[in-house]
């Protein structure tokens, strides 16, 4: 390299975004912009050897204010000189790599001179652009005093900034440059020695070590470095060589101690390496890297963290020392093994369940208890007694093992809610676990851990979830679960639902001992039927048929009404649901158990009315932040007949003001036609019954289904045949044994119920019976519809109607006797809804009667058969 360079007074300027060419470094670029490839052509290649010319940092103005506090800090502050950009807007200019012509970008007021050491041309096809590759060495420092944007490319009037011979020898004689020099060469030095261990290159570094003065040596140096923009700006602001020393040593040292780092950690990693794989050894050096930062705590971290948190979790002894255990495991194993996530996932729930962790319960205080389900629940007299002596036995004894509650009722009549009012009562926290579906034991017992995805049972996790041992558990639609080749959930239930054996259950993925002694469990079922024996004798089964429709008048107008209401944002100022349009509701659209789609019919009406106000308040709104306009014109044409009127608010109400002073005058009052507008004609007939037995052959029926008690009618009529009984509904074995039977006892007694004339002796000589229950798609079987098949089957051979006020339920024998049956409450009250006056039950159901509200009794006329006789049917 030349000692001194003599420049030109003007040089032609090639821009460098974010990049800084540094004297004695070396650079290869592409130009490929038409004004570079100008430059390149006139200024190097015409001029071969001889040309120069200037390289000139250029930088976007969004990237400028994080560098202006860095150059601003004078790094060549001994010389009180002070570093400054150039803007220019590229409008005016040429662009800079092709960039965005209106962005502004910052030209550095200090570049360097360079001369080629290699050209080459090339051409680009198809669309035959001429590039050149350039190659550069960096020569000496220069200052912008003048730039000239005009031409095919930018120059600049420039001025030295290197110092001269003389200038430079008394500067190596300064005390404190002579410090620096040596400062720099023994870390240059040591930096060379360990790359010569590591890469063998250090030879040719030696050597310009010995013959290159110092301050060239550090610009050489720190452009062999990956350093930031600011800090190649600050070298190349740093004229002065003590100034440019100092940085030159800072950055090499900088890029020693990194090294040093660097090899560190790779010692600390080899040491611990056995033959493992790749990650491993990545998994190390990220570990070394932190205890290097001090962040070693993060790391043990993670099983420190997971055994304090098992340690404050409370368990028994013997499960504590099996968690150790599994702990211990866990710590040998690497993190990439196949049983290190779930021997992690395992320990997690140890230490996640409430071993013993309860929830304090408040003073039981039954007079506030029995409010509370008075408040929630109307009616129920009976339920809600059995739910305070249950609650009065917690408080005399708080660890007495208690009856599991099974509530048993058709939907929508109040099941889950009670148990919600249990734990609220108890002062517990409350969790549901639906068994609707579950046909898997494991959902129960939870997966062993042997297998792939395996999870504890919904038990477990449900503990889990709500964080104490003491809850109230829901056990919902405990009579939908199933059995196949994965187990039977119910009998899995067995053991959870024992308090002699639940005080150890054991889930399958816990593989310990879990205490579910203090859950109080609370099961609901639709039917009994399909829970098996022994799991229902573990339950205190409380029935729920349903309510009467002055049950559900009460139920809507003290709670439906008001939740509807308050679902809907609406409030009776904008809807009133008076009690005529309820009762209607009730006797016309529902005639459920429950209160489920009373309460849909009610949120009918409610979106109807929800409607009418939002529309209301969208056509006022608009004028909100509207101010008052005073106006002959509009005053007069408001007063030729507007259709609406306009109330002014005062502004400093707030929005909540605002939406009630634009109610609607007067509320919405639901009345007839509006019922039938809104939920259609009425579903259901007072005169359905009188219609369908006005021909003989038809018989009213009670039957029970999951949805409650239901009024079933049975159709019989007969053709000309060969004596055959045909049956058509979607019947099951039972219903159709029963018919096989009542037509037997019929046969039999044809001369005593005069059936027939004298001379017939065969009632279905040249005849076929065919029996129909209607609703042929709804499957029906069961032993109550014998009394029903007699009946439509005297009306039709006596050609009488029965009565379309009756009906009537029960099982029968060959002989007559009468049968008992069940679901007789249910039954009544479905005879009482669907308007029936007189029923007729087993005589051996009379005890049943007592559950049957008084108001229901009063307003029916029941009869009790022992056998049946023709008197039963004379009337």
């Amino acid at each position: 390299m030349a000692e001194s360079v003599e420049l030109p007074g003007r040089l032609a300027i090639l821009p460098f975004r974010n990049k800084v060419l540094l004297p004695g470094a070396f650079i290869r670029i592409r130009c490929t912009s038409q004004s570079s490839v100008k430059l390149v052509e006139q200024e190097l290649w015409q001029r071969e050897e001889k040309g120069l010319i200037g390289i000139l940092p250029v930088q976007d103005a969004a990237e400028t204010t994080s560098m202006d506090s860095m150059l601003s800090q004078g790094v060549g502050s001994e010389s009180g000189e002070r570093s400054s950009n150039v803007q220019v807007s590229t409008s005016d200019a040429h662009k800079v790599d092709g960039k965005n012509p209106s962005e502004v970008i910052h030209w550095h007021n200090r570049g360097v001179a360079a001369r080629a050491l290699h050209l080459s041309r090339g051409v680009e096809k198809p669309s035959g652009r001429v590039t050149y590759i350039v190659v550069l060495e960096g020569l000496c420092r220069f200052n912008i005093e003048e730039l000239n944007t005009r031409g095919p490319y930018c120059t600049a009037k420039i001025s030295p900034l290197e110092m001269t011979k003389s200038e430079m020898e008394q500067v190596e004689q300064d005390p404190d440059f002579v410090t620096l020099s040596r400062q720099f060469k023994a870390i240059a030095m040591e930096l060379i020695s360990i790359l010569e261990q590591k890469q063998k290159t250090g030879g040719r570094i030696k050597v310009l070590l010995e013959t290159l003065p110092f301050h060239k040596l550090a610009d050489i140096f720190v452009a062999s470095f990956e350093i930031s923009f600011e800090e190649q700006l600050c070298m190349l602001d740093s004229v002065d060589p003590k100034v440019r020393l100092s940085k030159a040593t800072e950055l090499v040292d900088r890029h020693l101690q990194s090294i040093r780092v660097a090899e560190k950690i790779t010692q600390k990693v080899e040491g611990q390496l056995s033959k493992s794989q790749k990650e491993y050894l990545l998994r190390q050096q990220m570990r070394a890297i932190k205890e290097e930062l001090g962040d070693n705590d993060d790391d043990e971290d993670d099983l420190a963290s997971l055994e304090r948190k098992m340690q404050n979790a409370g368990m028994p002894s013997n499960i504590w020392k099996h968690a150790q255990r599994e702990l211990r495991r866990l710590k040998k194993m690497q993190p990439q093994q196949p049983g290190y996530n779930s021997s992690r996932v395992y320990l997690d729930l140890l230490a996640d369940l409430p071993w013993q962790k309860a929830s304090e319960e408040q003073e039981l205080d039954l007079k506030a208890a029995k409010d509370h389900l008075d408040c929630d629940h109307y009616g129920l007299v009976k339920i809600k007694q059995r739910i305070i002596e249950y609650l009065a036995v917690r408080k005399l004894k708080p660890d007495a093992r208690g009856p599991v509650l099974c509530f048993v009722g058709p939907p929508g009549v109040g099941k889950t809610s009670l148990a919600s009012s249990i734990a609220a009562a108890l002062g517990r926290k409350f969790i549901r676990i639906s068994l609707g579906g579950v046909k898997d034991e494991a959902d129960i017992r939870g997966h062993r851990r042997t297998y792939i995805g395996s999870m504890p049972g919904r038990l477990i996790d449900g503990l889990k979830r709500v964080g104490v041992c003491n809850p109230v558990m829901l056990l919902d639609e405990i009579d939908k679960t199933g059995s196949d080749v994965r187990g039977d959930p119910a009998s899995a239930l067995l053991e959870v639902l024992d308090p002699e054996q639940n005080k150890s259950f054991n889930d399958h993925y816990l593989n310990v001992p879990f205490d579910l002694s203090k859950v109080i469990f609370v099961a609901t079922a639709n039917r009994m039927q399909p829970i098996p024996p022994p799991l229902l004798d573990r339950m205190e089964v409380i029935e729920l048929p349903g309510y009467t429709a002055e049950e559900k008048l009460r139920i809507a107008m003290q709670h439906l009404i008001p939740r509807v209401l308050d679902q809907h944002g609406l409030s009776s100022a904008f809807l009133q649901i008076p009690e005529d349009m309820v009762k209607l509701v009730i006797q016309r659209y529902t005639r459920e158990a429950g209160v489920r789609n009373l309460e849909r019919n009610l949120a009918a009406l409610a979106r109807a009315a929800a409607v009418r106000v939002a529309e209301r308040e969208q056509a006022v709104s608009v004028s909100k932040d509207v101010h008052k306009i005073t106006s002959p014109l509009l005053d007069n044409r408001l007063a030729e007949g507007a259709e609406m009127e306009m109330e002014v608010i005062p502004m400093v109400v707030n929005n909540h003001e605002i939406s009630n002073a634009f109610r609607i005058a007067s509320p919405l009052v639901v009345d007839e036609a509006m019922l039938e507008k809104i939920l259609g004609p009425p579903r259901f007939d007072d005169q359905e019954a009188a219609d369908r037995v006005a021909t003989p052959g038809v018989s009213v029926g009670l039957v029970w289904t999951a949805f409650g008690g239901e009024v079933q009618f049975v159709e019989a009529t007969s053709v000309v045949g060969n004596g055959e009984l045909r049956l058509t509904g979607q019947l099951g074995d039972v219903i159709k044994e029963s018919a096989q039977i009542a037509l037997t006892w019929v046969r039999a007694r044809v001369e005593d119920l005069k059936l027939a004339a004298a001379e017939e002796t065969d009632l279905l000589q040249g005849k076929d019976i065919h029996i129909h229950f209607p609703a042929g798609a709804v499957p029906k079987d069961g032993p109550s519809a014998g009394v029903t098949l007699v009946t439509a089957l005297v009306s039709l051979f006596s050609q009488k109607n029965v009565r379309a006020d009756t009906a009537m339920t029960g099982e029968m024998t060959l002989r007559g006797l009468v049968l008992p049956v069940g679901g007789v409450k249910d039954k009544v009250l479905a005879a009482h809804r669907y308007g029936i006056k007189r029923v007729i039950l087993p005589e051996r159901n009379l005890k049943d009667l007592v559950e049957v509200p008084a108001d229901v009794l009063s307003s029916l006329e029941v009869t009790f058969p022992l056998y049946l006789k023709q008197k039963c049917f004379s009337s």
